[in-house]
């Protein structure tokens, strides 16, 4: 029958056992409600299986994990960066370290306050020990999705077994939606390290009945870290889907008011001294950063306006080759035959996978690199459904992701160079070094930064005027005899050309990848 449970005795659905009850055969409560049914079909119809015990520790499937992802990160760290994020995110920290203020972030001279700091520390310190390279700055979010992938294999032993773990870790190294803009130079990487890493400890400290204090403490301060990366988001990807996993499960641990209490204590303990910091001494980043940031941005369309399923095409092009298995990994997870091989540990992952769809989904302002933190369960959930299937061992298979592991090497060490470097505006970095290097000659940047110039010739002296402030532009260009004027936008150029009064002229123009650079001189 569908609905047994393990000992073959049927279970009866107005007769579930109360939770936390030391006899759950005798002490039972009726089931009334639509909902009072949900816990029953989640752990007796849906996932009622129960997990494999993890094997002795194997270095061999740890080392081949190190190697297919260490080959697809590390070779490939040094091109050009990209404009605007990753120019912003490697400018921010070399301006922190030259200044030596740790508390406040700037960019080109002004304080930034769109994110916490913690992503900036860890740049300052590679740049630290290695100098103001681009790699060294793309070196921070590659240890941290290689840390994501091993850390998935880590704690997929634990949690469904030795196979279920070497093929989701697997899986998600050779995500290219992943690897691919994990490794770039934006805080979604280490924020997806931090969320991962919290939800899987998380996991582990309620999967039995009993909490467990050291797990739970590991999940409370992954979480501080994550706040501290790029806010309370960190949060919301835990919380909820770990509440509605509690109300589901049969028997998880029960965390009580002081396990909750304990876990709020250490995320602000890991997160709060920064955020005091900073608002004395600058009070107005509180609503700036919470306010416009965490709740405007996400309730409005702030920018970066998509439309509400924007995030599924992006999932499976992100997931392949293993996205063209979802048809088969859905009836996997609906077939009452495979029922025995679904534990609640594939739930909990779908949940969270599935949150974080949702949330992000919802929210207002939408870019690709948001929906990482799904990556890491999904990827796991995939490889209990990959470490069933018969032609895992086939020859055909194993070859076709070898294939697709040759062909991700290409592609991240030769396409995205390529496009790096033609949509950059040092593609002609001699030039740019000579126009925009000298700090005699002030360069502007219209209608916004252009901040990998400022990186790679070692400036923090850029100022971006809007395009509301055009008056303010020419006000600035009447003050030197000379300005270099830096376009974000393609279209800018013309623009400002049409609007230059007669003692203005430009006298040196040229497209710079995405970019467009003039030289005006007053006459």
């Amino acid at each position: 029958m569908l609905c047994q449970a393990t000992d073959k005795t049927p279970v009866i659905p107005s007769q579930l056992p109360i939770r936390g009850r030391s006899d759950p055969q005798r002490e039972t409560l009726p089931r009334r409600r639509v909902l009072d049914w949900l816990p029953f079909l989640w752990s007796r119809v849906l996932f009622p299986g129960s997990s494999d015990r993890p094997a002795a520790w194997r270095w061999a499937p740890f080392l081949v994990l190190c190697v297919v992802s260490g080959a697809l990160l590390y070779p490939c760290l040094s091109f050009f960066l990209f404009e605007p994020d990753e120019g912003r995110y490697a400018q921010i920290p070399r301006e922190m370290l030259m200044r030596g203020d740790w508390i406040v972030p700037t960019l080109q001279g002004e304080p930034y306050l769109d994110k916490p700091p913690l992503f900036y520390w860890l740049v300052m310190g590679a740049f630290q020990l290695f100098g103001f390279h681009d790699w060294a700055a793309r070196l921070i979010p590659a240890l941290a999705v290689q840390g994501c992938i091993l850390m998935t294999y880590f704690f997929g032993r634990r949690l469904l077994g030795e196979r279920p773990a070497f093929w989701g870790a697997l899986a998600l190294a050779l995500a290219p939606g992943f690897v691919g803009m994990g490794r770039l130079l934006v805080l979604d990487g280490m924020l997806t390290f931090w969320v991962t890493l919290s939800i899987f400890s998380a996991l582990r400290a309620v999967e039995s009945g009993t909490l467990r204090r050291g797990w739970w403490l590991l999940a409370a301060l992954a979480c501080g870290l994550g706040v501290l990366t790029k806010g309370p988001v960190a949060i919301v990807l835990l919380l909820p889907p770990l509440w509605l996993y509690l109300r589901l499960a049969m028997r998880p641990a029960r965390i009580g008011r002081g396990g909750w209490i304990l876990f709020a204590g250490v995320v602000l303990t890991v997160a709060l001294p920064w955020y005091i910091a900073v608002c004395a001494r600058l009070p107005e980043f509180a609503r700036h950063f919470l306010l416009v940031h965490n709740v405007q941005r996400y309730v409005q369309p702030f920018d970066h306006d998509r439309p509400v399923w924007f995030y599924i095409p992006v999932l499976f092009a992100g997931l392949l080759p293993w996205a063209l298995l979802a048809i088969p990994f859905v009836r996997f997870l609906v077939s009452d035959d495979e029922a025995p091989k679904r534990s609640p540990a594939l739930g909990y992952l779908l949940l969270t996978a599935a949150w974080c769809l949702v949330f992000f989904s919802l929210a207002g302002s939408k870019l690709p690199t948001y929906i990482l933190p799904a990556f890491p369960p999904l990827a796991l959930a995939l490889g209990v459904f990959l470490a069933q299937c018969r032609w895992r061992n086939a020859h055909w298979f194993r070859g076709g992701i070898a294939a697709w592991w040759v062909l991700a090497i290409f592609g991240h060490g030769v396409l995205l160079p390529a496009v790096a470097r033609a949509r950059s505006p040092m593609a002609d970095r001699e030039r740019m070094t000579a126009l925009c290097g000298d700090p005699k000659v002030p360069v502007l940047c219209f209608p916004r930064h252009v901040d990998s110039v400022a990186f790679y010739v070692g400036r923090a002296d850029f100022p971006a005027i809007h395009t509301k402030n055009l008056d303010h532009l020419l006000d600035e260009l009447n003050k030197n005899p000379r300005t270099v004027v830096l376009f974000g936008h393609r279209n800018s150029l013309q623009s400002l050309k049409q609007l230059l009064p007669a003692n203005l002229k430009m006298v040196d123009t040229a497209p710079m990848g995405l970019c467009d650079l003039a030289v005006v001189e007053r006459q």
